[in-house]
C-alpha cells in the first residue's frame, strides 16, 4: 500500500515546489510536481498547500519535557526525545554532558536500552559527547569540577563501553593530549568537534588536518581573537570563517546570539555549512521558571526567564529552552532567511556532518520516509517516521 501526500508545498535542499510525494512502507518511492498514478488500496492525504519538509535532524540536545539525557534511565531519554519529536525532530543526538565516569557510563547504558525500547521514532543513532575534555576557562555553565585533559586511559575506556553508541565527541583541541584523542576517536568512527575552547587559528588548523571539520555552538563557550605584544591572533570564532571546509552550529534561539550575528553566519557560510541546534536542556517543551541542567543527581539549578535558562546569578546562559520548530522559525521569520535554506540547516546539512546524508535529510526517492508538515508559522501538524504519522495527522484522507 502507498500513501500519497498530494497538494503540498514540498521543501527541498535548493527550492520549494508545489507537488506530491509517494511513500511505500519506510521509504519514499516518488516525488512529483502532478497527480500521482493512484491504485484502489492507496491512502491520499491532502495536505491542503502547507509544508512537507524532511524531519529535523538535531545533532546536539540536553533534554526536554523535564528529562535529561543524563537522569540515567531509558524512561528519561525516550520521554525528552518524544518531546522534540512533537515538534519536529525525526533524528536526534542525546548530548552527554562533562562528568564522572560512572555517570557518563550510566548515560551510554540508558540510551542503548532508550534505542532498543522507542517505538515510532525519533531515531536514536547515537550519542554526542560533549566533554569532559574542554578548556576550563570556556566553562559556561558546565561544573569545572568535571572538565579535565584528555586521559588515554579513561577515554579508551569509554570508547569502548560506547562501542556503537557514540556518534560524535566535543573536545578542546589545545590540550594536552588532544591530538591523539582526535586520532583515537576518528580511528573508532567517532565524529570530533571543537568546542568550548581557545584554541588559537594555528591549533584549529592542526585540528582540521588532523580531522576535526566541525564546530561546536559558535560563539558559544570559546574565545576569538587575543592580542600579544601588539600582535592579533585569530581565536576559534574567526577561524571558522578563515577554513572555509569547516562546518559550524549555531544555537538559533534568538537568545544565544544577536539576530545579525545568525544572518552574517549564513552569509559568510551558507546553509550547506551551518547546522541549527536547540542545544536544548531539560526543561525545553515546559512552561517552568527553575529547571536544573545536568542528571538530577548532580546536575545544577538554573532559572528560567526571557526565554532562556540562566544560572541563578545570571552571569550566563545555562542551555537552551528551544525545540527546532522555534530555530526554524526565528532564522525564518526574525533573521529573514528563505525559508528552504533554514530546514536545509535543520536537516541535510547536520545529516552530512553526522554522515547520515545517504538515508535521511532530504526528499529524495530512496531515503527514509522522516518527513513533517507545518505552516507558515513552523506550527508542526503531522510528523512521520519510517513511513508511519506518529503524531498528528497530515491531512483529510482525498480521493484522486
Amino acid at each position: 500500500m502507498k500513501v500519497h501526500l498530494v497538494n503540498a508545498n514540498v521543501i527541498y535542499p535548493d527550492s520549494i515546489m508545489k507537488g506530491c510525494v509517494t511513500v511505500e512502507n519506510d521509504i519514499i518511492t516518488a516525488v512529483d510536481s502532478g497527480i500521482p498514478d493512484v491504485n484502489r488500496d492507496d491512502i491520499v492525504l491532502d495536505l491542503q498547500e502547507r509544508y512537507l519538509s524532511p524531519g529535523f535532524v538535531e545533532i546536539h540536545s540536553h533534554g526536554a519535557g523535564g528529562c535529561d539525557f543524563m537522569d540515567g534511565t531509558a524512561e528519561a531519554v525516550i520521554t525528552a526525545a518524544k518531546t522534540h519529536l512533537r515538534h519536529g525532530t525525526t533524528t536526534i543526538l542525546p548530548t552527554t554532558l562533562a562528568a564522572g565516569r560512572e555517570e557518563i557510563m550510566a548515560s551510554i547504558d540508558a540510551f542503548r536500552a532508550a534505542r532498543r525500547m522507542i517505538q515510532g521514532g525519533p531515531e536514536l543513532p547515537g550519542l554526542h559527547m560533549e566533554g569532559p575534555y574542554l578548556n576550563v576557562e570556556q566553562k559556561g555553565a558546565i561544573d569545572e569540577k568535571y572538565i579535565r585533559n584528555p586521559n588515554k586511559e579513561e577515554y579508551k575506556e569509554l570508547i569502548l563501553y560506547g562501542e556503537s553508541a557514540i556518534c560524535r565527541w566535543t573536545l578542546a583541541p589545545e590540550l594536552p593530549g588532544a591530538e591523539e584523542f582526535i586520532k583515537c576517536l576518528i580511528k573508532h568512527g567517532i565524529i570530533p568537534s571543537m568546542g568550548h575552547s581557545n584554541a588559537e587559528y594555528k591549533q584549529v588548523l592542526a585540528a582540521y588536518h588532523n580531522g576535526i571539520t566541525h564546530i561546536t555552538h559558535l560563539y558559544s563557550g570559546m574565545g576569538g581573537m587575543v592580542r600579544k605584544g601588539g600582535f592579533r591572533y585569530p581565536g576559534l570564532i574567526e577561524s571558522a570563517f578563515c577554513i572555509d571546509d569547516l562546518t559550524v552550529e549555531v544555537i538559533a534561539d534568538g537568545c544565544h546570539l544577536p539576530i545579525e550575528i545568525l544572518q552574517m553566519v549564513y552569509r559568510l557560510k551558507g546553509a550547506e555549512k551551518t547546522v541549527l541546534t536547540c542545544d536544548s536542556m531539560r526543561c525545553a517543551g515546559q512552561e517552568v521558571k527553575e529547571s536544573i541542567l545536568g542528571s538530577l543527581k548532580s546536575g545544577r539549578r538554573v532559572i528560567i526567564e526571557d526565554q532562556v535558562a540562566k544560572l541563578p546569578d545570571r552571569t550566563a546562559f545555562a542551555g537552551s529552552i528551544a525545540t527546532d520548530d522555534r530555530l526554524v522559525r526565528v532564522m525564518y521569520h526574525e533573521a529573514g532567511i528563505p525559508l528552504a535554506d533554514c530546514v536545509r540547516m535543520m536537516t541535510l546539512t547536520p545529516a552530512k556532518v553526522v554522515g547520515m546524508a545517504d538515508r535521511i535529510g532530504s526528499i529524495v526517492p530512496g531515503k527514509a520516509a522522516n518527513l513533517i508538515c507545518f505552516d507558515e508559522q513552523i506550527h508542526i501538524s503531522a510528523v512521520m517516521v519510517q513511513g508511519k504519522t506518529v503524531y498528528g495527522t497530515f491531512g483529510q484522507e482525498d480521493s484522486i
